[in-house]
């Protein structure tokens, strides 16, 4: 079986790091953030051309401490995407804003920034775009958009830990960004994580006490907050593995370019790197009008796969209450029928590449 994602490859790959780093954690007894999280928060901040980080327990509560950071709450709107995990238009909600969606580019499957302006009201407070399976959002329009709007930029770049945009690293582009730290994703920790970066020191300041009960020191509270702190031990897992992101997003590349040319003929669509794009390919996501056929056929092989996604977020039963019908988002939806992600990571044997590659040209033959 070739697997959709191989963590225990990557973590035999540097298995003797890992274990150091978590028997210096254990042995430091600093258990909830502690010296490894705040060397984490500098080093990652460094690496994505920001002034701070803020380390937390997961990618949804950076996106739900960015918001409230730049003052969202109730009555206020945030634009965004549908076509996203669903931690994008939870977060949003946990602020009591509404989430207001525009449709996806049909090639980069981020925002439509042609459908920005029409979906801005009174009460329209920031937008969020999504730097989707590691490609950026277009964000100079989003940008322009919203410095002429006097609106807030909070990137969700939860799935593109080293993309860039026009060379310039992903997260630092609007005024905060937020990543995800799942043990999937590009650079995942051994459980759950997630860090907002921003150089606004005013976000800053608010995001580290409501991280943390919304203390300003210990037992002085001036906000009401969160329990939303890292744990020591992931902060040093991460030190870790940032070492090898650079690495490992090469070889993600490397791996989407081998799989480009043989499949761009073979009856799927493969992926567009946009020219304003440093793609890093947290998924590797072609597209089939046959996609569930594909996946099973797959499967027989003995070849793992995913999908993202396979109901767009205006369609959950969740989020019925938003008032979005079938038809609102059409690219949206119809990505969603069509998307399937073949396998994806660092580790991926040329080997393994060729079985999966002959094994999707078999399916178009």
């Amino acid at each position: 079986m070739i697997p959709f994602v191989d963590l225990k490859a990557q973590y035999l790959s540097i298995k003797d790091e890992i274990d150091t780093a978590v028997i210096k954690a254990l042995e430091s007894t600093q258990f909830v953030l502690g010296s490894e999280v705040v060397a984490l928060e500098e080093e990652f901040a460094h690496y994505c051309n920001a002034d701070s980080g803020i380390a937390v327990n997961t990618g949804t509560s950076a996106l739900h401490l960015a918001l409230l950071a730049a003052g969202i709450g109730a009555g206020d709107e945030v634009i965004t995407v549908p076509f996203t995990f669903v931690a994008t238009t939870a977060a949003i909600c946990y602020t009591g804003a509404k989430p207001v969606f525009v449709d996806i580019d049909p090639v980069s499957y981020t925002m439509d920034v042609t459908q920005i302006e029409a979906a801005i009201t009174e009460r329209t407070k920031a937008i969020l775009p999504v730097h989707l399976y590691g490609q950026p959002a277009d964000m100079e329009p989003i940008l322009e958009i919203a410095r002429r709007h006097g609106l807030v930029v909070i990137e969700d770049a939860a799935q593109a830990h080293r993309a860039e945009y026009k060379g310039q690293r992903v997260g630092s582009l609007g005024d905060i960004g937020c990543f995800s730290f799942y043990p999937g994703k590009n650079l995942g920790a051994c459980g759950e994580g997630g860090m907002v970066v921003t150089s606004n020191p005013e976000y800053e300041r608010k995001m580290r006490m409501l991280r943390d009960w919304g203390q300003e020191r210990k037992y002085h509270h001036v906000f009401k907050g969160y329990n939303y702190r890292m744990d020591g031990i992931q902060g040093a897992i991460l030190r870790v593995k940032l070492r090898h992101l650079d690495k490992w997003t090469e070889a993600r590349r490397a791996h989407a370019a081998r799989y480009d040319k043989p499949l761009a003929n073979a009856g799927v669509k493969t992926p567009t790197a946009m020219p304003y794009s440093h793609h890093v390919y947290h998924v590797y996501a072609v597209r089939s009008q046959q996609r569930d056929t594909l996946q099973q056929k797959l499967q027989e092989k003995g070849i793992q796969t995913g999908i993202h996604y396979p109901i767009p977020v205006h369609l959950q039963p969740a989020y019925a209450d938003l008032g979005d019908r079938a038809g609102a988002f059409p690219h949206s939806e119809a990505a969603s029928k069509e998307v399937l992600s073949l396998p994806m990571y660092a580790e991926l044997s040329a080997d393994s590449q060729t079985q999966i590659i002959n094994a999707v040209i078999a399916e178009y033959v």
